[in-house]
C-alpha cells in the first residue's frame, strides 16, 4: 500500500431534519451571522424564512445577503464582504448549492484581509486565521464544497476562473440535509450529480490518491450511478435524495484529499469564459473526448468505473472494459440529459482555440494519468465542440 494522509477538519452533520441544528452550530461561533444566498425564489422562500428564524431564536443576528450569482463573480463577493463588514458579522453561513457556499467561503476572506479575495487564490499569498468561520448548508448533491477547503470564483474583467485553495476555508460545519434537496429542478440535479460522479472518479485516477480515498470514489461512483437517473425522474423520493447527498459528501472528501484531473481545469476554463455553462455541463461538455484520450492510461481504474456503471462487464478483462467505458460513459451521458457541447451554449467556434489554451492554466490537467500536449488538449476541445 501506498502511505497515507487524510485530513478532515469539518463536522459533518448529515441526516434529514438537521437543518434545525443550524441555529446551535452558528451560536458555538458567533453572535452575529451574515447568511449568503442567490437571491429569493418561491422554492426556497420558507426555507430563508425558517433557517433566519432558528437562527434568531439561537440569540443570533443575522443579516441576508442575497447577491450570490452562479459561477460566482469577483464582483459578488465584493458586495458580500461589504455586507459582511456592514453586519459586523463574525460568521458566515453558506446556504444553497456550489455558488453560495463558494461565496461564503471567499467573502469570509475579503471581509477580514486587504483587497479582494482574487488576491488569495491557490498561487498567491494565503489567506490567515482572521478569516470568519464558516458554516455550510448544501441544497443540492454535486458540488462537496461543503466539505471541501476550495472556494471558486471569476474575475469578469479577464474571463478567468480560479480558486481560493486552503485549509482555512473548510467549512467548520457542513449540515447536510436531504430534505433541503427535494424541490432541485432536474435538469440541475443532473448536473450537480454529474460533478459529484465526476469528483469520485476523478480523485480515483488521481496520482494523490490512497486506500481512503479509493473506497470513499468507489462508493460515492455507485450511488451516483444508482441514484441519480432515479432523482431526475422523481425528485420528491427522500431514499435516493439521501443517498446523492452521501455520494456527494462522500465525492468531496476525495477531492479535499487527492484533488481532480483534466476535465476540472478544462470546466473550470469553460465557465470562466461562458458563466451561463454550470459546472457539471462544462464536465459533461469534455468527458467524452476526455475518456477517450485517457482510458488506455489508466485501464483498471477505467475499467472499475465501467464495471459500476454497466454490471455486464464484471467477467470483461480490465482492457476491453477501460476501452467500452468510453461508450458506457456516453450513454450515461445520454440517459441522464447531459449529452451536451459547447456549441449547445452558443459558444463561438472561433474561440475553440482560446479555450483550449484557458484549459492548461490550471494545474489539474497534469494530475491526468496521460498528460495532454497543447495540440493534443486543442484536439480534445475542438472533438467537445457539437455533439451529434
Amino acid at each position: 500500500m501506498k502511505n497515507l494522509n487524510y485530513f478532515q477538519p469539518t463536522e459533518i452533520r448529515f441526516g434529514a431534519g438537521r437543518i434545525q441544528e443550524v441555529g446551535e452550530v452558528a451560536a458555538r461561533y458567533g453572535k452575529r451571522c451574515l447568511l449568503v444566498t442567490v437571491p429569493e425564489f418561491p422554492a426556497f422562500r420558507r426555507l430563508y424564512k425558517n433557517v433566519k428564524a432558528i437562527l434568531q431564536k439561537a440569540g443570533v443576528a443575522v443579516a441576508h445577503f442575497d447577491g450570490v450569482v452562479p459561477n460566482p463573480t469577483t464582483e459578488s463577493i465584493t458586495a458580500g464582504a461589504k455586507a459582511a463588514r456592514a453586519h459586523r458579522a463574525d460568521v458566515v453561513l453558506g446556504l444553497g448549492g456550489g455558488s453560495s457556499m463558494d461565496s461564503a467561503k471567499a467573502i469570509a476572506v475579503e471581509a477580514t484581509h486587504k483587497g479582494t479575495a482574487w488576491d488569495y487564490l491557490f498561487y498567491k499569498k494565503p489567506p490567515t486565521r482572521k478569516t470568519l468561520p464558516i458554516i455550510a448548508v448544501s441544497t443540492t448533491s454535486g458540488t462537496g464544497s461543503q466539505v471541501t477547503q476550495v472556494s471558486v470564483m471569476t474575475h469578469t474583467a479577464t474571463r478567468d476562473k480560479s480558486a481560493i485553495y486552503n485549509s482555512i476555508v473548510y467549512p467548520k460545519v457542513a449540515i447536510v440535509d436531504p430534505e433541503l434537496m427535494l424541490s432541485v429542478p432536474p435538469h440541475i440535479t443532473a448536473s450537480t450529480g454529474f460533478d459529484a460522479f465526476c469528483h469520485g472518479f476523478e480523485a480515483y485516477i488521481h496520482p494523490a490518491n490512497s486506500a481512503m480515498v479509493d473506497m470513499m470514489a468507489l462508493q460515492a461512483i455507485r450511488l451516483v450511478a444508482e441514484n441519480l437517473p432515479v432523482v431526475i425522474a422523481d425528485g420528491s423520493n427522500l431514499e435516493a435524495r439521501s443517498a446523492m447527498a452521501w455520494a456527494d459528501t462522500l465525492a468531496g472528501l476525495c477531492i479535499a484529499n487527492a484533488g481532480v484531473t483534466l476535465p476540472h481545469g478544462v470546466g473550470m476554463a469553460i465557465s470562466g469564459m461562458y458563466p451561463k455553462v454550470m459546472h457539471g455541463e462544462a464536465l459533461a461538455i469534455i468527458y467524452p473526448s476526455f475518456m477517450r484520450f485517457t482510458y488506455a492510461s489508466a485501464p483498471e481504474r477505467f475499467a472499475a468505473m465501467a464495471r459500476v456503471l454497466d454490471p455486464a462487464l464484471k467477467r470483461a478483462g480490465d482492457a476491453a472494459a477501460a476501452r467500452k467505458s468510453c461508450d458506457v460513459m456516453d450513454r450515461f451521458l445520454k440517459k441522464i440529459g447531459m449529452w451536451l457541447g459547447l456549441s449547445d451554449f452558443g459558444a463561438p467556434e472561433s474561440e475553440v482555440a482560446v479555450l483550449a489554451k484557458a484549459g492548461m492554466v490550471l494545474p489539474d490537467y497534469k494530475n491526468n494519468p496521460r498528460l495532454a500536449t497543447a495540440e493534443e488538449m486543442l484536439e480534445m476541445i475542438g472533438q467537445s465542440y457539437r455533439r451529434t
